[in-house]
């Protein structure tokens, strides 16, 4: 079960949030090989400009990630995400790709648990809540 955490340093509208879940479910289903069903999405957004990035200058926006994803995937299908995410912020909520930072944290499939059932390890193709 992938939890994408996206953290922004600036208020971003509802309709924007919407289509960065949307953009981002379907993207990564496609990229990492996996159903949608069991990915589970976070937005934290802030008008106090509350985050820090080393390389940015401090009037500028900055959007922080952290995905944690079952081992498993490719270096391949990290950077394509990595490239794919960070172009759809850049383009759709203004924030440059210099101004965005993404981290990845492996856990093994039981890591992920859901109230029926804790996932298995990721086998390409999977689709957790439907195999």
């Amino acid at each position: 079960m992938p939890y994408l955490k996206f953290e922004f340093s600036v208020k971003i509208d509802d309709d924007k949030i919407e289509k960065l879940l949307d953009f981002t479910k379907n993207k990564f289903s496609e990229i990492m090989s996996t159903g949608t069903d069991h990915i589970a999405i976070s937005v934290t957004d802030s008008k106090n400009k509350k985050l820090f990035l080393g390389r940015v200058n401090n009037h500028e926006n900055v959007c922080l990630m952290n995905f944690h994803i079952r081992k498993g995937r490719s270096l391949e299908q990290k950077k394509t995400i990595v490239s794919s995410i960070m172009d759809y912020v850049e383009k759709n909520i203004d924030i440059k790709t210099h101004n965005q930072y993404l981290t990845f944290t492996e856990h093994r499939g039981e890591d992920f648990n859901l109230y029926e059932k804790h996932l298995t390890n990721w086998k390409t193709g999977d689709d957790p809540l439907n195999d």
